[in-house]
């Protein structure tokens, strides 16, 4: 969780700044660009190197970050000097989530037994939109404990359609 808490306050941090600059798609993708690299793991190795001089590793950053946004690459030299560089996709989802909430989007959460295609997740997103009076991105998962219907979490709200919530409500009606 502290990773995940971390991750959110420098994309919130990032947020302001892109937000102060009118930048908010040029730093998207640069936080994009700067996670690719977090999941190389020849160029993690050389910048958790602590026998590296930091000069090192920002001219390393330089090189390999060559059209991000200026304060973009600041960051990530940040990140690296606090030996954080691992976060760098977290912050890039939290950014992405800032992103659409400003643009009035929603990103839900739908738990399902079995795969869904991407006609039923644009059927869940129209209906789950409805619901929210927003536009909704659908996140689909696998859940074998939904034995058939759907959970949906959207941001603190959840919808649960699952069968077995469905037979606990019934249950209940039955033993009034």
């Amino acid at each position: 969780m502290p990773r995940l808490a971390s991750g959110r306050r420098y994309a919130q941090a990032a947020f302001g700044l892109a937000m102060e600059k009118n930048e908010l798609d040029s730093w998207r993708v640069s936080l994009r660009k700067i996670a690719e690299l977090s999941a190389d793991d020849d160029l993690m190795a050389l910048l958790e190197n602590p026998k590296l001089p930091f000069a090192v590793k920002k001219q390393l950053l330089g090189g390999r970050l060559k059209e991000v946004n200026p304060l973009a690459l600041n960051l990530a030299c940040l990140l690296v000097s606090r030996s954080v560089l691992e976060i760098a996709g977290d912050i890039s989802r939290e950014y992405d989530h800032l992103l659409d909430a400003h643009r009035g989007i929603e990103h839900a959460e739908v738990f399902t037994a079995l795969p869904l295609d991407e006609g039923d997740k644009q059927r869940f997103s129209t209906k789950l939109g409805k619901m929210v009076g927003r536009e909704v991105i659908v996140d689909a998962r696998v859940d074998p404990a939904v034995i058939g219907g759907f959970k949906a979490r959207i941001g603190d709200m959840l919808i649960d359609g699952s069968l077995r919530n469905k037979l606990e409500v019934l249950k209940k009606s039955l033993e009034q």
